[in-house]
Parts: C-alpha cells; sequence; structure tokens
C-alpha cells in the first residue's frame, strides 16, 4: 500500500511545484502579520501555486464563545488541530508564520508538532522585533523545535542576527510591498500646515507619546501642523489624555484602525511619517511610506537601522527622544532638497521588496524544504 508521504511527493514530481499549507492570521484585525499572510497567499496562488490555509485567528463559532476565557480557547484550538492535521497530510511544506510570546506556543508550536508526526517538512517563518528576549526565557523546546525546522526564515538580517546568537542558522526573505497599491504622489505645497501621520498600532512597543510630544515641538515652528493617528489598541485613553494635556486636540486626529485598502490615501495626504517603536523588525509601515514617496523619520529600534539608512533613505533618532524626533521632522519640512533626495532614496528602497524580487526565493524556499535529501 502506497503511504501518504509517497503520495505527495508524487504529486509534488508531477506539478513540479509543491503544495504549501500556509499556516497564519488574516485581518482583521490588520497588522504586519496578518496583512502578510493575506498579501502572500494571493501572490503564491498567481504563481500557481496550490496553497491550502489554516488560519491561525479564525473568528468564533458561535461569535458568543470569544467572551468566555478559557472556553474560547478549546473553541479555537480543536478545529485548528484538525485542520492543521488535514492539511499536514495533504501538502508538500507546511509554510508556518511565528512569533513569539503565547502566540508561538498556541499557534506555531502545534502546527510543528502535527507536521512533524505528518512527515512534513517545515519551514519557520519567524516574525517580530521581540526575538532575542524571548528566546532567552523561554522553555528549551522552543529552540529544540526551530533547530529541527527544514528551514527557518526571518524577513530581516536583524533576525538573522538573533537566530545566530541562539546558535540557528536562518535564511533572509524580506517582507513584501505591492507596489502597484501605492502612487507616489508629487509634493505638496503645505505652507504653515503640514502633515504628519503615524501608522502603528496603539500598544506600549509602538511608544506612541514620543511621537505626540515631538509634535508638540514641531507645532510651535508651524502652527497649522496636524497629525493622524492610524491604529487602535490599549492606550487609545492614555494617549487621549496626553493630547489634551498639551493641548493638541484640535490638531490630532485619531482614525482608528484603518483598513488596508484605504491606507494608500492616507499616505497621498502626508508629508512626514513618523516611526516611535521602542521594538521592531522591519515595520511594513516604513515600506509603505518609502512607497507613497513620503519621508519618513524612526526611532533606531532593532532592525530598523538595516531597513533605513539615516540622511540618505530617511532619518533616524534613539528610542524615546522626542525631541530628536521633531527636529529630523523639522529639518524635513525646512529643506525641500533633503526631502526630495529622501523621498527617490525611499522609493528606490521600496523596490527591494516587490514580489519580482520576493517571489523567486520563496518558490526555492518550499522546492529545498520539500525535496527529499536537497538540504536546505
Amino acid at each position: 500500500m502506497v503511504n501518504s508521504a509517497t503520495c505527495k511527493l508524487e504529486a509534488f514530481a508531477a506539478n513540479r511545484l509543491p503544495r504549501v499549507g500556509l499556516v497564519g492570521p488574516l485581518p482583521p484585525p490588520s497588522g504586519g502579520m496578518a496583512n502578510q499572510c493575506q498579501q502572500l497567499i494571493l501572490l503564491l496562488q498567481s504563481e500557481g501555486v496550490d496553497v491550502e490555509f489554516v488560519r491561525t485567528n479564525s473568528p468564533y463559532q458561535p461569535y458568543w464563545v470569544g467572551r468566555i476565557p478559557m472556553v474560547r480557547a478549546v473553541f479555537r484550538l480543536v478545529p485548528y488541530l484538525a485542520h492543521l492535521w488535514r492539511t499536514a497530510g495533504r501538502v508538500n511544506v507546511m509554510h508556518i508564520l511565528a512569533n513569539s510570546g503565547w502566540a508561538w506556543h498556541l499557534f506555531a508550536a502545534p502546527a510543528m508538532i502535527v507536521a512533524r508526526l505528518r512527515a512534513t517538512p517545515v519551514i519557520v517563518n519567524y516574525r517580530g522585533g521581540n526575538a532575542d528576549p524571548f528566546f532567552a526565557k523561554a522553555p528549551k523546546y522552543v529552540l529544540r523545535m526551530l533547530a529541527k525546522a527544514s528551514m527557518r526564515v526571518t524577513p530581516s538580517v536583524f533576525l538573522q542576527r538573533v537566530f545566530a546568537n541562539h546558535r540557528l542558522s536562518a535564511d533572509v526573505i524580506s517582507n513584501i510591498i505591492d507596489l502597484s497599491r501605492f502612487t507616489p504622489t508629487r509634493p505638496r505645497a503645505f505652507g504653515n500646515s503640514p502633515h504628519i501621520v503615524v501608522t502603528r498600532n496603539l500598544e506600549p512597543i509602538y511608544d506612541i507619546p514620543t511621537a505626540v510630544r515631538a509634535f508638540a515641538v514641531v507645532k510651535k515652528s508651524f502652527s497649522g501642523a496636524t497629525l493622524t493617528i492610524a491604529g487602535s489598541g490599549p492606550e487609545l485613553a492614555n494617549l487621549k489624555a496626553l493630547v489634551l494635556k498639551l493641548q493638541l486636540a484640535d490638531d490630532v486626529q485619531f482614525s482608528g484602525r484603518i483598513d488596508n485598502a484605504c491606507i494608500p490615501a492616507l499616505y497621498a495626504s502626508a508629508d512626514c511619517m513618523i516611526n516611535s517603536s521602542t521594538v521592531d523588525n522591519m515595520p511594513i509601515s516604513i515600506l509603505e511610506a518609502f512607497a507613497s514617496g513620503v519621508p519618513v523619520v524612526s526611532t533606531c529600534a532593532g532592525g530598523i537601522p538595516d531597513l533605513v539608512e539615516h540622511g540618505v533613505s530617511g532619518l533616524l533618532v534613539p528610542i524615546g527622544d522626542d525631541q530628536a524626533m521633531a527636529r529630523e521632522v523639522l529639518r524635513v519640512f525646512l529643506n525641500p532638497t533633503m526631502a526630495a533626495s529622501l523621498r527617490q532614496a525611499g522609493l528606490v528602497e521600496a523596490e527591494k521588496y516587490a514580489w519580482p524580487q520576493v517571489r523567486a526565493k520563496w518558490l526555492d524556499a518550499y522546492i529545498r524544504s520539500a525535496t527529499p535529501g536537497r538540504a536546505p
């Protein structure tokens, strides 16, 4: 009797492209990993890759279960495991999008265990700026599981260095920016009223208060300046209180989470994007600003210096330094020649992360991992 592994290999050989089981989240809520996952599914399918998707954040069924802690975990975990089992038995390789913390234990680890039981090769596509402290404190089984993966992939050289510090090799395949969604607009004559945008979730690691305080300094030179904060999260009340304290209520708009399809319009209205994160890997928001021709001022957290070259494609400041951030934003507004140079360099940088530059790396990763006896 022919076993399932043999059937999968024969199907792979006949089709030349492996069948891929992709495990990860989808919007809503929008976020870097969810948006990348959604985009990758569509792009792989457009290349003729047979993708079977296992969603890690499926809506609760019935919906009211989501209100009950512990019970909701069971209602999500059981169908998730069943879907993983079926998928791992049908595909040639499992591509698991993973990050740190509880998400690793609840979603990535079970997917890796199921794939191993089904003798299916695994690519762990690890994301998130908190990898180093997570690896340092996590149970030893986390690193052992990662070591047994057929291939480890990170979107940045920064995370590749983190893996190396923990004696793990990793390939770099960058995040993807869909350049067809973003159209660079000509610089606006903003006069005394430049528009600044922040496009990060309202969570402590993104340190939006530093961005707000930097904006308050910019207002002293550009009284008509406005700030749009596009995101949602637990820090909303604290941020609104800070805005009131700084007497900026008429100048700061909390737009809430903007649908991914509407983000290009926000960038098209912006004269500068600021990113004040304290922990980061390879922010899609910076790539989106680059692709939109919007100058970027960011902290130098995590892998950002690998993405943004200070003074060339963007301007970098120390973490938590609102005064330095304000100074660099003012440089953008007061020096049109420099701003134009940053825009042009950002557009060139964005090209490196377009699908034509990334597709071959993913297809090669799948073939390498799915081919028996071929070293990843």
